[in-house]
């Protein structure tokens, strides 16, 4: 079952067409990237499915039925721009955004310690926000962001300013958010995290979804057979005409030959494993799958062409 759909949807600012026609299908419980390139549309869409806009056209579902103004408080949202209320105290604050949210003050203050705890942040809360490093305030809004347990959890560059520990953290917290059930839209450009985190994602580019799908899938969809063999033997690794060829080689490290090959079009994995165990110590073989970051390149730079190809 769909959480999130939004079908044709169209955004126009000024003359300027930020979102055409675009549909996205967020399944329940899904970790679920948006992704593209500045100024693609991804904003856009997230500023719709938050109510800020609305769209010109097209449809947008929450839960099975249109979105409606009472969905707001089934949503946190973590925009990129960190939004904080500098001279309060970090758990007024919070407070504050939990009970705009609609918790009850005893629930909003049990779910606030518990979150200040997680975070080590219990000795900070009364103090100015403006006292906190960008680290601990970004902490702080992730906090009144989940604060209320939402459905739906936006988080736009959630990892943006924090190192890498702290970032592992967040990893850590947003995976378990999604495993007690939260549906989550996570618009980044690492992708990387989109590798660790994500299960199925839609990338946009010039207002448009020109790739969707299961991270998974569309990895092994880019695929450009490409596979790394080791064999135990020390002597000369060579290419098979018609069967692969081979883009790198070094020693390995526990003795033999590390090699990157690539295999002909018509040639199998069977194939060529059959070949090469018939003639070297295979020690190992396995398919060197396109990065998302590859993928992203790769599609963007395709559909920017073909958009300026048919301007041409």
């Amino acid at each position: 079952m769909n959480f999130i759909e939004t079908k044709d949807v169209v955004k126009q600012y000024d003359g300027h067409l930020a979102l055409d026609r675009v549909s996205i299908n967020v399944p329940q419980g899904c970790v679920f990237g948006l992704l593209g390139p500045n100024g693609a549309g991804k904003t856009s869409l997230i500023r719709i499915l938050n109510m800020i806009t609305r769209a010109d056209s097209g449809e947008v579902l929450f839960d099975g039925h249109p979105l409606h103004e009472k969905d707001i408080a089934n949503i946190g949202y973590l925009p990129e721009e960190r939004g904080l209320y500098r001279k309060m105290k970090v758990a007024d604050h919070i407070m504050y955004i939990a009970r705009l949210r609609g918790m009850r003050s005893n629930d909003a203050r049990d779910a606030m310690r518990k979150w200040l705890e997680r975070f080590d942040l219990t000795q900070w809360a009364g103090k100015k926000i403006e006292a906190l490093s960008k680290g601990m305030a970004q902490k702080v809004q992730f906090i009144s962001t989940v604060i209320h347990s939402p459905k739906l959890l936006i988080f736009d560059e959630p990892f943006s300013g924090f190192d890498p520990v702290n970032t592992e953290l967040l990893k850590k917290e947003i995976l378990h958010l999604h495993d007690e059930g939260a549906t989550i839209i996570f618009s980044t450009h690492n992708m990387a995290s989109v590798e660790e985190v994500c299960e199925e994602f839609a990338l946009i580019n010039r207002s448009r979804v020109v790739l969707d799908g299961k991270v998974s899938e569309v990895r092994r969809r880019f695929s450009k057979k490409l596979y790394k063999v080791d064999i135990a033997d020390t002597m000369k690794f060579d290419p098979v005409d018609g069967l692969f060829s081979i883009e790198h080689t070094q020693p390995s490290p526990f003795g033999g030959i590390t090699a990157d090959i690539r295999l002909a079009a018509t040639v199998t994995m069977h194939d060529a494993v059959a070949y090469i165990n018939d003639r070297y110590a295979l020690t190992a073989f396995h398919e060197l799958l396109p990065s998302m970051n590859e993928i992203f390149i790769e599609t963007v730079s395709s559909n920017n062409h073909q958009s300026a190809s048919h301007n041409d």
